[in-house]
């Protein structure tokens, strides 16, 4: 009887031939030097489905021509490994390569052998990282059958506990990206760009939003849900407002709120989750197909952490929102003392917000020329009424203490530890610093001042112009723009003034929007 013959002494009769199936399975890599063997482990295992996936089987008939199959083919769930091929220990080499050099450490491996003598058994598991060694004469094709299972099994398991690790590290690497955002927009925009990394789906597929009010929990009324972010397709039509929800979105936002937990409904993810105030947040994933149980936990996960990033995020922001109020009333408070109105600082920081933006400096320094530049003439509180308010022009020993405002505001300012506030500092001592060296209170030149008091100089004046004093008349736009152009490389640098010159309606349209 020949060796192949007693490979597979059937338990039971009749195995039919079985067309590979074309669904996408698990992968089984045959290594043996004899063609026999390929066809009755093929014709053996065909009929095997496990979780719902049929085997698809690739073949080497040497290790090394089993090498470049296993690096081409990351996902090989089981290697059936014959030990004696082009040499006697051609087998246990392999292993050591695939453990060893190619660091692959998920593929289950089984030795087989029809010569037990050359590598004895208990000395190749313990010497050898495998997971079955098998006498080929012994092989039944039942026990063949439970050998596979038991492979396939432990294979499923390792790839389960390495999605579930990788996704962790994925949560915790997508948690912390968002907090790097500055704007509410970014953040959002951040947050679903990760959800759909998380997931490996198309990100434009993700939508979200929190719940404003509990009691209305059960209306089918779009506008009772707040809108953070929403992806470009969500609404497939673009005449819709980002402020309206899908109608579908809507009743699984509606049913997940009403049994307070996350749901899977019609292949889609919606998320529930409170945070420690208890305000609730809806998350609405639509990746097209269900799910897995691996990717609805990480969802759970990641929408826990974004529900605390979200609360962080509003704290900050309510923050940041008293403190540019605080700043905005100091800042009118010294222009309503000198007589000026307090749409002058709402638009000098606009200005300067959209100045510093053009120039090319990054979106979190311009926020920061916004908050920072109503504070430009903070100092002005420490001159008397007379000369600030005098309507003619200074005596020479009147304008020297007019000057020491910069000076004065600077000092009120920079012992603060406040990023903001250190900014305001640097822009009241240097607005009134020209470009060519002429200016006060250090004169200044060029590069030597600091870009916030360059920007907040050209804002500055670019607004006063344009408005009334006590000693003069708001000036027409055309006299304005060739002011700056007069100005320009003497008090101004000419790189801001030629950005304000050349996008002069965007500048002039915040006259408009914050009026005296």
């Amino acid at each position: 009887m020949d060796q192949n013959d007693l490979l597979f002494a059937h338990d039971d009769d009749g195995a039919e031939d079985k067309k590979e199936s074309t669904l996408i399975g698990w992968t089984i890599l045959i290594i043996d030097d004899e063609e026999e063997i390929h066809k009755v482990t093929k014709m053996v295992l065909g009929r095997i489905q496990f979780d719902g996936k049929p085997l698809q089987f690739i073949h080497a008939y040497s290790a090394n021509e089993a090498k470049p199959l296993l690096q081409e083919t990351p996902n090989i769930a089981l290697a059936l490994i014959d030990v004696v091929m082009e040499t006697d220990s051609a087998g246990l080499d392999l292993v050591n390569w695939i453990r060893n050099d190619l660091k692959n450490e998920t593929v289950r491996i089984v030795l087989r052998t029809g010569q037990p003598g050359q590598a004895p058994e208990q000395s190749v598991i313990e010497q050898y990282d495998i997971n079955d060694y098998k006498d080929k004469t012994e092989l039944t094709d039942i026990k063949m059958k439970t050998l596979i299972y038991a492979a396939l099994r432990s294979y499923r398991d390792i790839v389960t506990i390495e999605k579930s690790r990788k996704g962790l590290e994925k949560v915790i690497a997508a948690t912390s990206s968002i907090y790097e955002n500055y704007s509410m927009s970014s953040f959002a925009s951040a947050m679903l760009e990760q959800i759909g990394n998380l997931l490996h789906i198309d990100h434009k597929s993700v939508y979200v939003a929190p719940v404003k009010a509990l009691a209305a929990s059960h209306v089918h009324d779009p506008d009772h849900y707040e809108v953070i972010a929403a992806t470009e397709n969500v609404y497939g039509d673009p005449i819709h407002k980002p402020d309206k929800i899908p109608l579908a979105i809507t009743q699984a936002f509606d049913q997940a709120l009403a049994n307070k937990k996350s749901m899977q409904i019609d292949n889609n993810f919606v998320g529930y989750f409170v945070s420690k105030k208890g305000n609730e947040h809806l998350l609405y994933v639509s990746p097209g197909d269900n799910l897995s149980e691996i990717e609805l936990h990480l969802l759970e996960i990641y929408s826990s952490n974004v529900a605390i990033a979200l609360e962080n995020r509003n704290l900050h922001q309510e923050i940041e929102s008293t403190q540019r109020e605080l700043i905005y009333r100091l800042g009118e408070a010294v222009e309503k003392r000198s007589k000026e109105t307090g749409g002058h600082v709402k638009r000098v920081a606009k200005i300067s917000e959209l100045l510093a933006l053009k120039y090319g400096l990054d979106a979190e320094f311009a926020e920061n020329m916004k908050l920072a530049s109503p504070l430009h003439d903070v100092g002005k509180i420490a001159i008397p009424d007379n000369i600030l308010n005098k309507p003619g022009k200074f005596e020479p020993q009147e304008w020297e203490v007019m000057k020491t405002h910069a000076q004065i505001g600077y000092e009120m300012l920079a012992n603060s530890t406040k990023t903001i506030l250190n900014l305001a500092a640097t822009i009241s001592q240097q607005h009134h610093e020209n470009w060519d060296g002429s200016g006060y209170p250090q004169g200044l030149g060029k590069e030597d001042i600091h870009i916030a008091g360059r920007i907040v100089a050209l804002a500055d004046v670019f607004d006063a112009l344009g408005s009334k004093r006590c000693y003069k008349e708001p000036w027409d736009l055309g006299a304005i723009v060739e002011e700056v152009k007069k100005m320009s490389g003497s008090k101004f640098e000419p790189k801001l003034a030629d950005i304000l010159i050349n996008n002069i309606d965007e500048f002039a349209q915040f006259r408009e929007q914050y009026p005296d």
